[in-house]
C-alpha cells in the first residue's frame, strides 16, 4: 500500500477543472497527459496541474475529494489562488 495520496486538480485544454485523486502524483498526471487517465481528460485534454494536497490514508483524501468535487468553480479558484505551489495534508481545514 502506498504511503501517499493525492487529491488534485487540473485544468483541461478548454479551461474545465477535473478533481481526482491517485497514489502516484507524477504518474497520474503523465497519464492525463497522454491520454491513457480519466475518461474526461482523453475527451478534454489536459493543460496543466493547479492544485494538489497529501493525505496520510486513501479514506481521508477520497473524502477530501468528494468536498472538492462538490466546491463551485469560483471556490475552487480561491482556493488554487490561495495556495498555490502548496501541498497540505489532511490536517489543516481548506474550506
Amino acid at each position: 500500500m502506498s504511503d501517499h495520496h493525492f487529491v488534485y486538480i487540473l485544468e483541461s485544454s478548454d479551461g474545465k477543472y477535473y478533481t481526482g485523486y491517485t497514489t502516484d502524483l507524477e504518474r497520474r498526471m503523465q497519464q492525463h497527459q497522454n491520454g491513457t487517465g480519466a475518461k474526461f481528460t482523453r475527451g478534454f485534454g489536459f493543460k496543466r496541474l493547479l492544485y494538489h494536497e497529501t493525505h496520510p490514508t486513501k479514506s481521508e483524501a477520497l473524502q477530501r475529494e468528494a468536498h472538492l468535487k462538490r466546491l463551485s468553480r469560483t471556490q475552487k479558484e480561491m482556493l488554487i489562488r490561495n495556495n498555490r505551489g502548496l501541498s497540505f495534508d489532511n490536517n489543516k481545514d481548506l474550506g
